[in-house]
């Protein structure tokens, strides 16, 4: 899996803009002619710090690479708990190719479908089309797994009951047994589970 990398503050950071200008004059500037020129500036890195800062490409860019889950985390999020950075930031990555364009329009179209409705089935059926009909394979695998178990689906999107609650305590119960990791039998468990 490509990682992008989570770049630290650096102590080239505040000469930033000062690179980006004299790169934009003068694409061949030597780097040691940089590290003169900002360390006339306060810089009190070393020449190796502005050499990698360089070569990583944060001179040139604006702000450091978004990572791909918080990415996720941002199609994920409902809009309306978006800050307005986040949400002008997250438009502009959605229109920066079709691909993702089309991802954005298909997250946001099951969102709906997530409160329990008896109109959900048809809702879905209608949302799977569209999966099918992007250009997105893997997509496609999301949707061949949702018509494989069609059943379970509609009944989570149409029936307002949930397995939640019992899926913690069995959450629950694992986590004791792990705590007492093999120290007593099952009257202690036992006791355990009904006095927690």
């Amino acid at each position: 899996m490509l990682r992008v990398p989570k770049y630290r503050a650096s102590l080239v950071d505040p000469y930033r803009e000062h690179l980006r200008k004299r790169r934009a004059e003068d694409p061949a500037v030597p780097v040691k002619h940089l590290f003169e020129e900002i360390k006339a500036l306060g810089f009190t890195g070393c020449l190796n710090l502005l050499h990698k800062y360089i070569d990583q490409g944060r001179a040139d860019a604006d702000r450091s690479h978004i990572s791909p889950r918080r990415l996720a985390r941002m199609l994920l999020t409902r809009p309306d708990n978006l800050k307005a950075e986040q949400q002008e930031l997250l438009a502009k990555l959605t229109a920066a190719c079709p691909e993702m364009t089309q991802l954005a329009a298909g997250i946001s179209g099951f969102a709906p479908l997530l409160a329990p409705h008896v109109d959900n089935a048809d809702a879905l059926s209608r949302r799977i089309v569209q999966l099918c009909g992007a250009d997105l394979p893997h997509l496609h695998a999301f949707a061949r797994g949702l018509e494989r178990d069609r059943d379970a689906v509609n009944a989570a999107l149409t029936l307002p009951y949930s397995n939640g609650p019992t899926e913690g305590v069995n959450t629950k119960t694992k986590r004791i047994a792990r705590q007492m990791h093999g120290r007593a039998g099952f009257t202690l468990l036992r006791h355990r589970i009904l006095l927690g």
